[in-house]
Protein backbone atom coordinates (compact mmCIF):
# COMPACT_ATOMS: atom_id res chain seq x y z
CA UNK A 1 0.00 0.00 0.00
CA UNK A 2 1.47 3.35 -1.06
CA UNK A 3 2.31 5.88 1.64
CA UNK A 4 -0.06 8.85 1.36
CA UNK A 5 1.36 12.37 1.54
CA UNK A 6 -1.35 13.27 4.07
CA UNK A 7 0.62 11.54 6.83
CA UNK A 8 3.70 13.64 6.03
CA UNK A 9 1.63 16.83 6.14
CA UNK A 10 0.24 15.62 9.46
CA UNK A 11 3.79 15.30 10.80
CA UNK A 12 4.73 18.87 9.78
CA UNK A 13 1.51 20.18 11.29
CA UNK A 14 2.24 18.26 14.48
CA UNK A 15 5.66 19.96 14.69
CA UNK A 16 4.20 23.45 14.20
CA UNK A 17 1.55 22.80 16.85
CA UNK A 18 4.17 21.32 19.16
CA UNK A 19 6.35 24.45 19.27
CA UNK A 20 3.27 26.65 19.63
CA UNK A 21 2.14 24.55 22.60
CA UNK A 22 5.63 24.68 24.06
CA UNK A 23 5.61 28.47 23.89
CA UNK A 24 2.16 28.67 25.49
CA UNK A 25 3.31 26.39 28.32
CA UNK A 26 6.39 28.48 29.13
CA UNK A 27 4.69 31.03 31.45
CA UNK A 28 3.88 28.26 33.92
CA UNK A 29 7.58 27.97 34.81
CA UNK A 30 8.16 31.74 34.58
CA UNK A 31 5.71 32.72 37.35
CA UNK A 32 8.08 32.23 40.27
CA UNK A 33 11.22 33.61 38.52
CA UNK A 34 9.29 36.75 37.56
CA UNK A 35 8.08 37.12 41.15
CA UNK A 36 11.59 36.81 42.54
CA UNK A 37 13.56 38.76 39.94
CA UNK A 38 11.16 41.59 39.08
CA UNK A 39 8.99 41.71 42.20
CA UNK A 40 5.69 41.23 40.38
CA UNK A 41 2.81 39.64 42.31
CA UNK A 42 1.15 36.44 41.13
CA UNK A 43 -2.18 38.04 40.24
CA UNK A 44 -0.42 40.53 37.92
CA UNK A 45 1.53 37.78 36.18
CA UNK A 46 -1.59 35.61 35.93
CA UNK A 47 -3.49 38.46 34.26
CA UNK A 48 -0.91 38.65 31.46
CA UNK A 49 -1.02 34.88 31.03
CA UNK A 50 -4.82 35.06 30.88
CA UNK A 51 -4.66 37.80 28.22
CA UNK A 52 -2.33 35.59 26.17
CA UNK A 53 -4.72 32.67 26.41
CA UNK A 54 -7.63 34.94 25.45
CA UNK A 55 -5.91 36.35 22.35
CA UNK A 56 -4.84 32.83 21.42
CA UNK A 57 -8.49 31.83 21.37
CA UNK A 58 -9.88 34.98 19.74
CA UNK A 59 -7.43 34.75 16.85
CA UNK A 60 -8.48 31.20 15.96
CA UNK A 61 -11.65 31.79 13.93
CA UNK A 62 -10.15 34.81 12.14
CA UNK A 63 -7.08 32.77 11.20
CA UNK A 64 -9.44 30.06 9.95
CA UNK A 65 -11.09 32.58 7.65
CA UNK A 66 -7.72 34.11 6.73
CA UNK A 67 -6.48 30.77 5.41
CA UNK A 68 -9.24 30.92 2.80
CA UNK A 69 -7.85 34.22 1.53
CA UNK A 70 -4.04 34.04 1.80
CA UNK A 71 -3.50 30.31 2.24
CA UNK A 72 -2.88 27.92 5.09
CA UNK A 73 0.91 27.89 4.79
CA UNK A 74 1.25 31.69 4.76
CA UNK A 75 -1.00 32.01 7.82
CA UNK A 76 1.05 29.48 9.79
CA UNK A 77 4.36 31.11 8.87
CA UNK A 78 3.04 34.52 9.92
CA UNK A 79 1.94 33.11 13.27
CA UNK A 80 5.31 31.47 13.91
CA UNK A 81 7.13 34.71 13.04
CA UNK A 82 4.99 36.71 15.49
CA UNK A 83 5.65 34.23 18.29
CA UNK A 84 9.39 34.24 17.69
CA UNK A 85 9.65 38.03 17.55
CA UNK A 86 7.49 38.63 20.63
CA UNK A 87 9.26 36.17 22.90
CA UNK A 88 12.71 37.34 21.81
CA UNK A 89 11.82 40.99 22.47
CA UNK A 90 10.52 40.07 25.95
CA UNK A 91 14.08 39.39 27.11
CA UNK A 92 14.41 43.11 27.86
CA UNK A 93 11.10 43.67 29.66
CA UNK A 94 11.12 45.38 33.05
CA UNK A 95 7.45 46.35 33.52
CA UNK A 96 4.29 44.18 33.69
CA UNK A 97 2.73 45.90 30.65
CA UNK A 98 5.65 44.69 28.55
CA UNK A 99 4.96 41.09 29.58
CA UNK A 100 1.29 41.61 28.72
CA UNK A 101 2.18 43.05 25.30
CA UNK A 102 4.79 40.45 24.31
CA UNK A 103 3.64 37.16 25.83
CA UNK A 104 0.02 38.23 26.15
CA UNK A 105 -1.09 40.05 23.00
CA UNK A 106 1.53 39.50 20.28
CA UNK A 107 2.48 35.91 21.13
CA UNK A 108 -1.19 35.19 21.80
CA UNK A 109 -2.17 36.33 18.30
CA UNK A 110 0.74 34.39 16.77
CA UNK A 111 -0.06 31.16 18.56
CA UNK A 112 -3.73 31.63 17.70
CA UNK A 113 -2.79 31.34 14.03
CA UNK A 114 -1.05 28.04 14.83
CA UNK A 115 -3.81 26.49 16.89
CA UNK A 116 -6.33 23.61 16.84
CA UNK A 117 -8.05 25.54 14.03
CA UNK A 118 -5.01 24.63 11.92
CA UNK A 119 -5.48 21.01 12.96
CA UNK A 120 -9.14 21.09 11.92
CA UNK A 121 -8.23 22.62 8.55
CA UNK A 122 -5.51 20.04 7.85
CA UNK A 123 -7.71 17.11 8.86
CA UNK A 124 -10.61 18.25 6.66
CA UNK A 125 -8.36 19.14 3.71
CA UNK A 126 -6.22 16.00 3.69
CA UNK A 127 -8.30 13.21 5.27
CA UNK A 128 -11.56 11.66 4.08
CA UNK A 129 -10.91 8.62 6.29
CA UNK A 130 -9.28 8.24 9.74
CA UNK A 131 -10.26 11.79 10.69
CA UNK A 132 -10.74 11.03 14.36
CA UNK A 133 -7.32 9.40 14.57
CA UNK A 134 -5.65 12.27 12.71
CA UNK A 135 -7.31 14.87 14.94
CA UNK A 136 -6.32 12.86 18.01
CA UNK A 137 -2.68 12.85 16.93
CA UNK A 138 -2.68 16.60 16.26
CA UNK A 139 -4.50 17.34 19.51
CA UNK A 140 -1.83 15.38 21.36
CA UNK A 141 0.74 17.87 20.09
CA UNK A 142 -0.36 20.24 22.87
CA UNK A 143 0.63 17.67 25.43
CA UNK A 144 3.78 16.74 23.55
CA UNK A 145 4.83 20.38 23.59
CA UNK A 146 4.70 20.29 27.36
CA UNK A 147 6.53 16.96 27.37
CA UNK A 148 9.37 18.26 25.23
CA UNK A 149 9.74 21.83 26.43
CA UNK A 150 8.62 22.14 30.06
CA UNK A 151 11.50 20.25 31.74
CA UNK A 152 13.97 22.22 29.58
CA UNK A 153 12.25 25.52 30.38
CA UNK A 154 12.17 24.73 34.11
CA UNK A 155 15.87 23.84 34.07
CA UNK A 156 16.74 27.02 32.15
CA UNK A 157 14.62 29.24 34.38
CA UNK A 158 15.78 28.05 37.80
CA UNK A 159 14.64 30.67 40.30
CA UNK A 160 15.65 33.77 38.36
CA UNK A 161 16.64 33.17 34.72
CA UNK A 162 13.36 33.69 32.88
CA UNK A 163 15.21 35.36 29.96
CA UNK A 164 16.66 31.97 28.97
CA UNK A 165 13.14 30.62 28.61
CA UNK A 166 12.20 33.51 26.31
CA UNK A 167 15.28 32.87 24.13
CA UNK A 168 14.60 29.13 23.88
CA UNK A 169 10.95 29.68 22.90
CA UNK A 170 11.95 32.22 20.26
CA UNK A 171 14.59 29.96 18.69
CA UNK A 172 12.27 26.93 18.63
CA UNK A 173 9.50 28.75 16.75
CA UNK A 174 11.97 30.35 14.35
CA UNK A 175 13.41 26.97 13.36
CA UNK A 176 10.04 25.62 12.22
CA UNK A 177 9.39 28.40 9.68
CA UNK A 178 11.64 27.06 6.86
CA UNK A 179 10.20 23.55 7.31
CA UNK A 180 6.66 24.82 6.84
CA UNK A 181 7.71 26.97 3.88
CA UNK A 182 9.47 24.15 2.04
CA UNK A 183 7.55 21.01 3.02
CA UNK A 184 3.92 22.01 3.62
CA UNK A 185 1.70 21.85 0.48
CA UNK A 186 -1.34 24.10 0.49
CA UNK A 187 -3.77 21.26 -0.30
CA UNK A 188 -3.86 17.80 -1.95
CA UNK A 189 -5.08 19.40 -5.18
CA UNK A 190 -2.00 21.64 -5.30
CA UNK A 191 0.18 18.54 -5.78
CA UNK A 192 -2.36 16.57 -7.86
CA UNK A 193 -3.52 14.26 -5.06
CA UNK A 194 -6.87 13.38 -3.57
CA UNK A 195 -7.54 13.19 0.16
CA UNK A 196 -6.57 10.07 2.06
CA UNK A 197 -9.37 7.51 1.68
CA UNK A 198 -11.39 9.70 -0.67
CA UNK A 199 -14.06 8.09 -2.83
CA UNK A 200 -16.87 9.55 -4.91
CA UNK A 201 -19.09 9.40 -1.81
CA UNK A 202 -16.64 11.35 0.35
CA UNK A 203 -15.74 14.06 -2.14
CA UNK A 204 -16.96 17.47 -0.89
CA UNK A 205 -19.66 19.15 -2.90
CA UNK A 206 -18.24 21.86 -5.19
CA UNK A 207 -18.80 25.35 -3.86
CA UNK A 208 -17.21 28.78 -4.02
CA UNK A 209 -18.46 29.80 -0.59
CA UNK A 210 -15.86 31.68 1.46
CA UNK A 211 -17.28 32.69 4.78
CA UNK A 212 -15.58 35.22 7.01
CA UNK A 213 -15.20 34.54 10.69
CA UNK A 214 -18.15 36.72 11.71
CA UNK A 215 -20.41 35.34 8.97
CA UNK A 216 -19.64 31.79 10.11
CA UNK A 217 -20.40 32.76 13.72
CA UNK A 218 -23.74 34.30 12.70
CA UNK A 219 -24.69 31.13 10.86
CA UNK A 220 -23.59 28.82 13.69
CA UNK A 221 -25.16 30.88 16.47
CA UNK A 222 -28.63 29.85 15.39
CA UNK A 223 -27.92 26.21 16.22
CA UNK A 224 -28.30 25.09 19.87
CA UNK A 225 -25.52 22.53 19.40
CA UNK A 226 -23.06 25.38 18.83
CA UNK A 227 -23.79 26.85 22.25
CA UNK A 228 -23.61 23.44 23.89
CA UNK A 229 -20.23 22.66 22.34
CA UNK A 230 -18.96 26.18 23.12
CA UNK A 231 -20.19 25.95 26.71
CA UNK A 232 -18.63 22.57 27.40
CA UNK A 233 -15.40 23.65 25.70
CA UNK A 234 -15.35 26.68 28.02
CA UNK A 235 -15.17 24.14 30.84
CA UNK A 236 -12.48 22.22 28.96
CA UNK A 237 -10.25 25.30 28.91
CA UNK A 238 -11.15 26.13 32.50
CA UNK A 239 -9.97 22.74 33.71
CA UNK A 240 -6.86 22.22 31.55
CA UNK A 241 -4.45 24.86 30.27
CA UNK A 242 -6.07 27.67 32.26
CA UNK A 243 -5.84 25.96 35.65
CA UNK A 244 -3.49 22.97 35.63
CA UNK A 245 -1.36 24.11 32.70
CA UNK A 246 -0.79 27.56 34.21
CA UNK A 247 -0.80 26.95 37.96
CA UNK A 248 0.22 23.33 38.63
CA UNK A 249 3.93 24.12 38.88
CA UNK A 250 3.21 27.09 41.17
CA UNK A 251 0.83 24.91 43.25
CA UNK A 252 3.53 22.30 43.71
CA UNK A 253 6.01 25.05 44.65
CA UNK A 254 3.57 26.17 47.37
CA UNK A 255 3.78 22.62 48.73
CA UNK A 256 7.57 22.83 48.88
CA UNK A 257 8.37 20.89 45.71
CA UNK A 258 11.15 21.96 43.35
CA UNK A 259 9.97 23.58 40.13
CA UNK A 260 11.93 21.12 37.99
CA UNK A 261 10.19 18.20 39.71
CA UNK A 262 6.76 19.79 39.28
CA UNK A 263 7.47 20.55 35.62
CA UNK A 264 8.46 16.91 35.21
CA UNK A 265 5.03 15.89 36.50
CA UNK A 266 3.33 18.27 34.08
CA UNK A 267 5.52 16.82 31.35
CA UNK A 268 4.43 13.32 32.38
CA UNK A 269 0.82 14.44 31.94
CA UNK A 270 1.80 15.47 28.44
CA UNK A 271 3.33 12.08 27.71
CA UNK A 272 0.20 10.30 28.91
CA UNK A 273 -2.04 12.64 26.95
CA UNK A 274 -0.33 11.55 23.75
CA UNK A 275 -1.76 8.11 24.48
CA UNK A 276 -5.10 9.38 25.78
CA UNK A 277 -5.86 11.84 22.99
CA UNK A 278 -4.71 9.53 20.19
CA UNK A 279 -6.90 6.79 21.69
CA UNK A 280 -9.76 9.29 21.90
CA UNK A 281 -9.42 9.97 18.18
CA UNK A 282 -9.51 6.23 17.45
CA UNK A 283 -12.60 5.84 19.65
CA UNK A 284 -14.29 8.84 17.98
CA UNK A 285 -14.12 7.03 14.63
CA UNK A 286 -16.06 4.13 16.21
CA UNK A 287 -18.35 5.34 19.02
CA UNK A 288 -20.84 8.10 19.84
CA UNK A 289 -18.81 11.27 20.55
CA UNK A 290 -21.39 12.43 23.14
CA UNK A 291 -20.79 9.39 25.33
CA UNK A 292 -17.04 9.85 25.10
CA UNK A 293 -17.34 13.51 26.16
CA UNK A 294 -19.51 12.54 29.12
CA UNK A 295 -16.82 10.19 30.40
CA UNK A 296 -13.99 12.67 29.80
CA UNK A 297 -15.63 15.64 31.54
CA UNK A 298 -16.94 13.58 34.47
CA UNK A 299 -13.57 11.98 35.23
CA UNK A 300 -11.75 15.29 34.87
CA UNK A 301 -14.15 17.11 37.18
CA UNK A 302 -14.02 14.43 39.88
CA UNK A 303 -10.21 14.29 39.77
CA UNK A 304 -9.95 18.06 40.32
CA UNK A 305 -12.35 17.91 43.26
CA UNK A 306 -10.24 15.14 44.78
CA UNK A 307 -6.85 16.83 44.22
CA UNK A 308 -6.76 19.09 47.33
CA UNK A 309 -7.57 16.07 49.52
CA UNK A 310 -5.20 13.61 47.84
CA UNK A 311 -2.15 14.66 49.86
CA UNK A 312 0.75 17.01 49.31
CA UNK A 313 3.57 14.51 48.84
CA UNK A 314 5.23 13.64 45.55
CA UNK A 315 3.58 10.20 45.40
CA UNK A 316 0.04 11.58 45.64
CA UNK A 317 0.70 14.30 43.06
CA UNK A 318 2.27 11.77 40.73
CA UNK A 319 -0.83 9.57 40.95
CA UNK A 320 -2.97 12.60 40.08
CA UNK A 321 -0.71 13.39 37.12
CA UNK A 322 -0.96 9.80 35.87
CA UNK A 323 -4.75 9.82 35.97
CA UNK A 324 -5.27 13.39 34.76
CA UNK A 325 -2.82 13.15 31.88
CA UNK A 326 -4.84 10.51 30.03
CA UNK A 327 -7.82 12.89 29.93
CA UNK A 328 -6.01 16.16 29.21
CA UNK A 329 -7.05 17.07 25.64
CA UNK A 330 -9.12 13.95 24.91
CA UNK A 331 -12.20 16.15 24.36
CA UNK A 332 -10.94 17.66 21.08
CA UNK A 333 -11.55 14.80 18.58
CA UNK A 334 -15.18 14.11 19.62
CA UNK A 335 -15.95 17.86 19.78
CA UNK A 336 -14.67 18.39 16.23
CA UNK A 337 -16.59 15.32 15.07
CA UNK A 338 -19.83 16.81 16.42
CA UNK A 339 -19.01 20.17 14.78
CA UNK A 340 -18.36 18.48 11.42
CA UNK A 341 -21.60 16.54 11.72
CA UNK A 342 -23.64 19.66 12.52
CA UNK A 343 -22.05 22.29 10.25
CA UNK A 344 -20.36 20.43 7.43
CA UNK A 345 -16.65 20.12 6.77
CA UNK A 346 -16.31 23.35 4.78
CA UNK A 347 -17.19 25.81 7.53
CA UNK A 348 -16.65 23.48 10.50
CA UNK A 349 -12.99 24.57 10.96
CA UNK A 350 -14.10 28.22 11.31
CA UNK A 351 -16.98 27.27 13.60
CA UNK A 352 -14.57 25.12 15.58
CA UNK A 353 -12.39 28.22 15.86
CA UNK A 354 -15.26 30.01 17.62
CA UNK A 355 -15.75 27.00 19.85
CA UNK A 356 -12.04 27.30 20.65
CA UNK A 357 -12.62 30.96 21.58
CA UNK A 358 -14.93 29.70 24.28
CA UNK A 359 -12.27 27.19 25.34
CA UNK A 360 -9.70 29.94 25.70
CA UNK A 361 -12.15 32.23 27.50
CA UNK A 362 -12.55 29.47 30.06
CA UNK A 363 -8.79 29.06 30.22
CA UNK A 364 -8.29 32.81 30.68
CA UNK A 365 -10.86 32.89 33.49
CA UNK A 366 -9.05 30.04 35.25
CA UNK A 367 -5.56 31.45 34.66
CA UNK A 368 -6.47 34.82 36.21
CA UNK A 369 -9.10 33.56 38.65
CA UNK A 370 -6.91 30.88 40.19
CA UNK A 371 -4.07 33.36 40.59
CA UNK A 372 -6.44 35.84 42.22
CA UNK A 373 -7.85 33.16 44.54
CA UNK A 374 -4.31 32.15 45.49
CA UNK A 375 -3.37 35.78 46.19
CA UNK A 376 -6.49 36.41 48.31
CA UNK A 377 -6.72 33.11 50.22
CA UNK A 378 -3.16 31.80 50.11
CA UNK A 379 -4.38 28.53 48.59
CA UNK A 380 -5.56 26.99 45.31
CA UNK A 381 -8.16 24.74 47.00
CA UNK A 382 -11.24 26.76 46.03
CA UNK A 383 -9.99 27.07 42.45
CA UNK A 384 -9.70 23.29 42.10
CA UNK A 385 -13.10 22.67 43.69
CA UNK A 386 -14.91 25.17 41.44
CA UNK A 387 -13.27 23.87 38.28
CA UNK A 388 -14.11 20.30 39.23
CA UNK A 389 -17.77 21.16 39.79
CA UNK A 390 -17.94 22.75 36.33
CA UNK A 391 -16.43 19.59 34.84
CA UNK A 392 -19.19 17.42 36.31
CA UNK A 393 -21.87 19.86 35.08
CA UNK A 394 -20.40 19.77 31.56
CA UNK A 395 -20.54 15.98 31.58
CA UNK A 396 -24.27 15.94 32.29
CA UNK A 397 -24.95 18.75 29.81
CA UNK A 398 -23.31 16.87 26.94
CA UNK A 399 -25.02 13.54 27.63
CA UNK A 400 -28.46 15.19 27.59
CA UNK A 401 -27.85 16.61 24.13
CA UNK A 402 -30.42 15.29 21.65
CA UNK A 403 -28.92 13.44 18.73
CA UNK A 404 -28.68 15.72 15.71
CA UNK A 405 -30.82 14.14 12.96
CA UNK A 406 -30.08 16.76 10.30
CA UNK A 407 -27.82 15.98 7.33
CA UNK A 408 -24.21 17.03 7.78
CA UNK A 409 -24.54 20.10 5.54
CA UNK A 410 -28.04 21.16 6.68
CA UNK A 411 -26.93 23.97 9.00
CA UNK A 412 -24.02 25.02 6.82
Amino acid sequence: MRFHRAWFVLAITFLALLVSAGLRSAPSVMIRPLELSLGWDRATISLSVAIGILFYGLTGPFSGALTQRIGLRTTVIGGLALMSAATFASRWMTEPWQFLLSWGIVAGVGSGAVAPVLAANVVNRWFAAHRGLAMGILSASTATGALVFLPLFAWLAGDLHWQAVASAASIATLCVIPLVWLLFPESPASINLSRLGETDATMPAPTNTRLGALAALKRAAGAPIFWLLAGTFFVCGLTTNGLIGTHFVAYCSDLGMASVTAAGMLSMMGMLDIVGTTASGWLTDRYDPRKLLFVYYALRGLSLIALPFAGDDARSLTLFALFYGLDWIATVPPTLALANRAFGERIAPIVFGWIMVSHQLGAAVAAFGAGLIRSETGSYVYAFMLAGAFGVLAAFAIIMMARDRQPAEAIA
